[in-house]
């Protein structure tokens, strides 16, 4: 009997280490999960990925800051501007897509993505319909721009001589954000219907969409969850030089497929950047109690070089590293892209205004997301909005004032998952990870049972050391 028990533990012990490194060496459970979660993480009616998709439960609040000017008449005399930062101004964003329409076989789906803000009185540092900027008057900076491309010329010389305007203009946060009605505007749209006598830098973007889409569904391939096919009717965009440029690649940024791997490059669409870029692996963290890989947006998508050359516009008019020029898609006006405080761009940007203080923490873009479900758990989006602005002898506005990337504000969209939802990812990750160590644990238990038999072992090693009286007697008696 315990010699029975004895081979019949050993037996067990060898079946189940052999069972779980061939379970593990085949990835079977990990194949599993994967198949699940590529089935699941799907745009169709009645799933959780559906509805977060059509309705984000994780809040998203967006702060913009303003650059103040406090030396508007020193400027024109051709000295370094100098400014404030003001902020933040908290909105809360409403997002849900509408318009919703699946595709024939299920592959795509159609929809707009709404946005509202709501302003966050306890997350500001004040009214914005009350405080005060002073900045570069941008409707005269542009209508300059558009005379020195022949457009209206003539009449935007006569209105600015007949009304006085200047380079440096106070209006309220509000006002600035979600316009006003300006002067010279409102005379150009009478000879121009399709200008707007309204001004605003989100002038339009509150409570409305950024376009029509056409989503990959992800049922084809768990690689093109949400990826975008269509804006707006096209395949890729046509401001810029090269085909490669002109791409609309990856996501809208608000969700990425599962099974992220470190070594992927994750693309994104951010439509008011007027151009696709990729984010880059750099490192792990942990939000919340969940793991997460973390996405920067690397210093090369600004960079000054020859693979960004398509996005300079005329050829050859490259500003520099840092900036993108996106007048090109902004009705002509010279808005020029960049991020907070300059941050990765040229020495020569920051350094030509003062107040400028580049700094990773605050001022980088990244996205934590959590490789089994793609699922965003934290992120910040952050980009500043200048002006390029000069002197312009035909208009004595500009003064002496010198060629500069002027700054105006930066915003920081940023997303933190809260702690319900992180308690709900937690337990299908919980359970998941069960699942995908069944052969560690069977592992284990092989390793017990060989602990076991490893000690019959010995203790029968050891009886048989011992024997009887009469077996450890020596064979010839004296």
């Amino acid at each position: 009997m315990g010699r029975c028990c004895f081979y019949t533990v050993g037996t067990l012990s060898l079946l189940l280490l052999v069972t779980s490194v061939t379970l593990l060496v085949a990835r079977v459970f990990q194949k599993a999960v994967d198949q699940s979660v590529q089935k699941n993480i799907v745009l169709q009616n009645g799933t959780e990925a559906f509805k977060s998709w059509e309705k984000p439960p994780v809040p998203v609040y967006t702060q913009f800051y303003f650059f103040n000017v406090t030396n508007p008449a020193e400027i024109l005399n051709g000295e370094t501007p100098q400014v404030i930062e003001v902020g933040p101004y908290t909105y809360r964003e409403i997002r849900d897509k509408a318009n919703i329409q699946f595709g024939d076989n299920g592959t795509t789906i159609s929809a707009v993505s709404n946005k509202a803000y709501v302003f966050e009185r306890n997350l500001s540092i004040g009214d914005p319909k009350i405080d005060l900027i002073r900045t570069l008057n941008i409707p005269v900076v542009t209508a300059m721009e558009w005379a020195q491309n022949h457009f209206l010329r003539e009449i935007i010389e006569a209105m600015l001589k007949a009304y006085q305007q200047e380079l440096f203009v106070t209006h309220t946060v509000h006002d600035l954000l979600w316009g006003y009605k300006d002067e010279l505007m409102s005379l150009i749209s009478v000879f121009r219907p399709d200008i707007s006598p309204y001004f605003g830098l989100f002038y339009k973007k509150n409570g409305t969409n950024d376009g029509d889409y056409v989503f990959l569904t992800g049922k084809d391939n768990y690689l093109n969850f949400t990826k975008i096919l269509e804006w707006n009717g096209k395949k890729s965009l046509d401001w810029w030089r090269t085909e490669e440029c002109n791409m609309i690649n990856g996501t809208d940024g608000d969700s990425f497929h599962p099974l992220v791997s470190q070594d992927e490059k994750l693309y994104v669409f951010p439509s008011d950047f007027c151009r696709s870029v990729y984010i880059t692996f750099s490192g792990f963290e942990s939000v919340q109690g969940l793991p997460a890989f973390r996405y920067k947006v690397p210093a090369e998508i600004l960079a000054n070089t020859s693979e960004n050359a398509g996005f300079c516009i005329p050829e050859g008019n490259c500003l520099g590293s840092g900036v993108l020029n996106v007048s090109i898609c902004k009705n002509g006006a010279p808005i020029i892209m960049s991020f907070p405080h300059f941050y990765q761009a040229d020495e020569k940007f920051h350094s030509a205004i003062a107040g400028m203080h580049p700094n990773e923490e605050y001022h980088e873009t990244f996205v934590d997301i959590n490789p089994l479900t793609g699922i965003i758990l934290r992120a910040a989006k952050r980009f500043q909005i200048n002006v390029y602005v000069r002197k312009i002898d035909d208009f004595l506005e500009t003064g002496n004032i010198r060629t500069l990337v002027f700054p105006v504000m930066y915003l920081n969209e940023s997303v933190f998952i809260n702690k319900e939802n992180a308690e709900r990812l937690k337990s299908v990750i919980n359970t998941t990870l069960i699942i995908s160590n069944i052969p560690y644990i069977i592992m284990a238990l092989g390793v017990f049972f060989g602990l076991i038999f490893t000690r019959l072992a010995c203790r029968g090693q050891g009886s048989m050391d011992e024997g009887t009286a009469d077996e450890r007697a020596p064979l010839i008696r004296t």
